[in-house]
């Protein structure tokens, strides 16, 4: 995937320019959509679909329904599904703003938790055991796990 320019920076030349035109005429903006982002994703990562739902642990369908814009996730089936792309991060928040959710904040223990977890490469599971044995709601619900 490309390396896109930082939005600090691009802000700074924005906030910098005399006229909107001065900004918007210098820079390739984007408008990403999240299914573009999610086939990026997949295809970066080298996975099938099934790859992507088994990893997740998402309803086939659903994960199906999401690549095709026909439906968004809530913000944990945003979270599982970045899981099961193995996305960084970034890549992690930037799936939660397309989805028009709110980004992982590392004020919030259940969100911080989850930040460390993906930082150090951690898979869906143990995440979820992370979340369980420090006491937070894990991401896959544990009814339906049974």
């Amino acid at each position: 995937m490309a390396e896109e320019r930082l939005t600090d920076d691009l802000l700074k030349q924005l906030l910098a320019a005399d006229r909107p035109e001065d900004y918007l005429d210098h820079e390739r903006l984007v408008s990403q959509e999240l299914t573009d982002y999610l086939e990026q994703l997949r295809a970066a990562q080298g996975m099938s679909k099934a790859d992507v739902i088994r990893e997740s642990e998402l309803n086939s369908t659903f994960v199906y329904d999401m690549f095709q814009g026909k439906s968004k996730p809530g913000r944990d089936n945003a979270i599982k599904l970045a899981f099961g792309l193995r996305c960084s991060l970034k890549q992690t928040q930037r799936l939660l703003r397309l989805s028009g959710m709110a980004e992982l904040w590392p004020k919030k223990r259940r969100d911080a938790i989850i930040i460390w977890c993906i930082e150090q490469g951690k898979g869906l599971a143990t995440c979820d055991d992370e979340l369980w044995r420090l006491g937070e709601k894990t991401l896959v619900d544990a009814e339906l796990a049974l």
